[in-house]
């Protein structure tokens, strides 16, 4: 994936409902430092600089979500006590909708309490229940989720071991999923994996699936061997194995694939499972093919255990990633909103700038000829090129023949082109009037009076520019060449 795509990814998060189902925790983080020994016993004395209260375990994963831009929701059980109604509220607070969160007094919410020092984890405390929730709450949430079910693109299991995930409630999960078209992916624990039978994706990570197939995996050999059990045993869509420091293994109906892992400085991997099953379910629910997804998800994962506690990641920090490790033409790749900001320290810095707009598909002589000639006229050029889209509302079903995605790409390779940005509408007057060129250029087979954007540029003091194309270079030439040469094949 680039720049552009991921861009498009966020940009439709807002519109995804997610459901997450688990065990709820509520993480404390004591900070301190510790500059002597306690004269009582041979242990460090912590000295409190500060105390901090966070949503873990499946909660993790719904303010994963939620940093991403999604709409969350959460189904879990929680003791009716202090800790469990603090839980809550923090969720409540974080726009997390809570209407799923049943109390039962019997229980004990778990509370785990993390002592740190110089960025590093010294202890852990926890404070915990782990058993299977009631037959009458059991039932209640499968009636509730019912009822509500359908509002939901994706629903995520995070298993913890605590006793909100009882077999026939994940059983009722899976069926109303496959019922509903909903994917379900789920971050398993413990031994017993059949329990998760019918998911539609899973992701435990090594050990978690030498735990439950008694496969030891040590080579890839042993890898495909433990993957396809379980693949074939639970009757899974798909299985996502992470590695640690060997990266991701996806086996699908169609084979296995591997990522590698993005090395980067590690320290803390706590809640980098919670991002993974995040990035996983906002992919999915937002159309990505499985790989894809996964893809996303290990660049995240990559980012997040870069960070000290429980953490989340956001989407300007994968497409600062993103941005840096294709730093030669996708950082030219960028979004209207994005271009608005960089073109404005440019025009302070006394650049004059200047646009042109255009389809570019099949990319040629005249078309290079053309930019270089519109790039002369002033400091930088802007190239706002038609999304797939209008360039079908405009020239037809059969085109582009080059998808969007290509043609930014072949064209920010281009030296005479500083910055590309995609429009969606039949007309760039938009995003002109959003970046305000000091100079509009178009082709001189248009009179002035027709350019569109013309009135705005000039009310800002700027001009039109008309640039002659060369003669029998088009598109249109070239497919029309391409299937003379090639029809009676």
């Amino acid at each position: 994936m680039n720049t552009i795509e991921i861009d498009k990814l966020f940009s439709k998060a807002s519109d995804l409902q997610a459901l997450v189902i688990g065990d709820l925790m509520l993480d404390e983080y004591v900070w301190g430092k510790t500059e002597r020994i306690s004269p009582e016993a041979p242990v460090q004395v912590v000295d409190v600089v500060k105390e901090d209260l966070r949503l873990g375990g499946a909660g993790n994963v719904a303010v994963n979500l939620l940093t991403l831009g999604c709409q969350v929701s959460v189904v879990s059980v929680l003791g009716d006590d202090s800790d469990g109604h603090e839980l809550s509220d923090i969720a409540k607070n974080n726009r997390i909708n809570t209407e799923g969160i049943f109390f039962d007094r019997s229980r004990k919410t778990t509370r785990k309490t993390r002592v740190l020092s110089s960025n590093q984890q010294i202890l852990r405390i926890d404070r915990e229940c782990r058993v299977e929730i009631s037959k009458e709450t059991e039932k209640e949430i499968i009636t509730y989720l019912e009822t509500c079910l359908n509002e939901y693109h994706v629903v995520l299991v995070s298993d913890y071991l605590k006793g909100v995930l009882s077999d026939k409630l994940l059983d009722s999960i899976f069926t109303f999923g496959k019922i509903r078209g909903i994917p379900v992916v789920v971050d398993p624990k413990g031994e017993n994996y059949l329990k998760y039978s019918g998911a539609t994706l899973l992701t435990p990570n090594r050990k978690e699936v030498e735990l439950a197939t008694g496969i030891k995996v040590t080579d890839e050999l042993s890898l495909l061997k433990a993957g396809n059990s379980l693949m074939n045993d639970l009757s899974l869509g798909a299985l996502v194995i992470t590695r640690s420091e060997e990266g991701m293994s996806i086996f699908t109906q169609d084979g296995v694939s591997h990522l590698p892992t993005q090395a980067r400085e590690v320290f803390d991997v706590t809640g980098a499972g919670d991002t993974v099953l995040a990035l996983l379910g906002l992919g999915l629910a937002a159309g990505l093919s499985m790989m894809d997804a996964l893809w996303l998800s290990n660049e995240g994962a990559g980012i997040v255990v870069g960070k000290v506690g429980t953490s989340t990641v956001t989407s300007s920090e994968i497409l600062d990633v993103v941005k840096q490790q294709h730093a030669d033409n996708d950082q030219k790749i960028q979004v209207s909103s994005a271009l608005v900001n960089i073109l404005e320290k440019k025009r302070n810095q006394g650049k004059t700038i200047v646009f042109t707009n255009g389809c570019f598909d099949l990319l040629h002589a005249g078309h290079v000829k053309y930019l270089q000639k519109a790039r002369r006229l002033g400091d930088l050029l802007v190239l706002g090129l038609n999304s797939d889209s209008s360039i079908r509302r405009l020239k037809g079903e059969k085109r582009p023949l080059l998808d969007e995605i290509e043609r930014a790409q072949i064209l920010a390779a281009l030296d005479c082109i500083d910055y590309v940005v995609i429009f969606e509408e039949d007309t760039p007057l938009e995003l002109i009037t959003a970046l305000k060129p000091q100079i509009l250029v178009k082709g001189g087979d248009y009179l002035p009076d027709e350019v569109v954007g013309k009135d705005i540029v000039e009310s800002l003091g700027g001009r039109v520019e008309l640039v002659t194309f060369v003669d029998g270079k088009s598109t249109t030439s070239i497919i029309e060449n391409v299937l003379s040469r090639y029809k009676d094949e």
